[in-house]
């Protein structure tokens, strides 16, 4: 496939399978102005899908550049009016987000103070967003866009048409029926799901090279894959690709200390050697070779950011993880082994009961990386006995 063929069959699956837009709908496309090519093919797309209306949602990192480098720090946590108005107009009328991915400037924040980098948070924005998302009140879905400057990041060139060719892969466009093969992927994903919750773990114990980490699970945590469904009963997947199955744990119990495996891209910097020391549920140490500062902003963003608001398990079967590709992007990232989250967690992961002392809140949300061959998983009964739910990145659990 090439150029407008590859746009519009990519376009194609982030409305027809990723955010599976109903007629009637609005729809807003997020990206930054290097991704208008598939935010046009998206609305194109939509409109096919019978989308009532298209609203496009531009940020510009060069501005966001402008702002850590000049503008005053309370600003950096503000949220634009408009981007507010715009979510709260689409949770209105339930509809639909899909948010184009693709590093467009990964060194542009490079040589700015760490610090204030890692303040740049919409706040008021991310609180909306992390609530629209926990009660299932719009379809959303993020899709990724190839481009020279991320595929230097990745392969030290622009070697667009390599990505192109990963990409594809990854999100199972190489396939002769993509829609087919995200079904069964789907599926898949389910009984895995399904065969956890039938467990449920009172806590997980991670461990490997520089990993000793106990986190506990809430009674009522579920665990779920990519088949989600909002409130008002559509279907969708969220995020493409994924292959990761993911709950949230009780913010109140991780004890011990967890190393990122994978490089992070956070802040516009890439994050090596990440390590995390917990106790009682709080981080209590941030040590990195590279971007600790970035990190411990962001864990310094509110009450709720040093605590952990996902655990996520992904297998050796990953399309991502086959690959052997470190795509420095989060959304790719994760979904090639285990990661985690500190910040906000998912309220339709979690019981009412046991929201207000077990789940977290916070506008932060931050994956990384914490999984490979040399991981062990294990789920721990409430009585004590530990079972086995991942070995040389192969469930254990079916």
């Amino acid at each position: 496939m090439k150029g407008e063929e590859r746009l519009q069959r990519l376009a194609r699956l982030a409305v027809e399978v990723g955010a599976n837009v109903q007629p009637g709908q609005p729809v807003v496309v997020a990206g930054y102005p290097e991704h208008a090519p598939l935010v046009r093919e998206i609305a194109r797309a939509a409109y096919r899908a019978g989308a009532s209306r298209v609203y496009p949602d531009y940020r510009d990192k060069h501005l966001d550049r402008a702002l850590i480098e000049l503008g005053p720090e309370e600003s950096l946590a503000l949220s634009s009016p408009g981007r507010v108005a715009l979510l709260e107009d689409l949770i209105a009328h339930k509809g639909a987000a899909i948010m184009v991915h693709g590093e467009p400037a990964p060194d542009l924040f490079k040589d700015l103070d760490p610090t204030r980098v890692g303040k740049l948070m919409p706040i008021d924005w991310l609180h909306l967003w992390r609530d629209a998302v926990g009660e299932r009140m719009v379809q959303w879905t993020i899709a990724p866009l190839p481009n020279p400057a991320w595929a230097e990041l990745v392969f030290g060139e622009p070697d667009v048409e390599r990505l192109w060719q990963a990409v594809e892969k990854a999100v199972r466009l190489d396939t002769p029926d993509p829609v087919a093969a995200w079904q069964a992927h789907v599926q898949r994903l389910g009984k895995i799901a399904a065969a956890l919750n039938e467990r449920h773990f009172d806590a997980l114990h991670y461990r490997g090279p520089g990993t000793d980490l106990t986190v506990g699970l809430l009674p009522s945590s579920r665990w779920w894959c990519a088949d989600f469904q909002t409130s008002y009963g559509v279907r969708h997947i969220p995020n493409l690709p994924t292959e990761e199955v993911f709950t949230s744990p009780d913010k109140r119990r991780a004890d011990g200390t967890i190393r990122s495996t994978r490089p992070l891209q956070a802040g516009g910097t890439v994050v090596k050697d990440l390590e995390l020391v917990f106790k009682d549920g709080r981080i209590t140490e941030v040590r990195a070779s590279t971007g600790a500062d970035i990190i411990r902003a962001q864990v310094a963003t509110d009450e709720g950011a040093a605590r952990l608001g996902e655990v996520a398990l992904v297998d050796g079967s990953s399309e991502v993880g086959k690959l052997g590709i470190t795509f420095f992007s989060t959304l790719f990232d994760e979904n090639a082994t285990c990661h985690m989250a500190f910040g906000g967690g998912f309220a339709f992961a979690v019981d009412e009961k046991d929201r207000a002392a077990g789940l977290n809140t916070s506008a932060a949300h931050t994956d990384f990386m914490v999984g490979g061959p040399e991981v062990e998983v294990d789920g721990i009964e409430r009585g004590g006995k530990r079972v086995p739910i991942l070995r040389h990145e192969e469930f254990q659990i079916h």
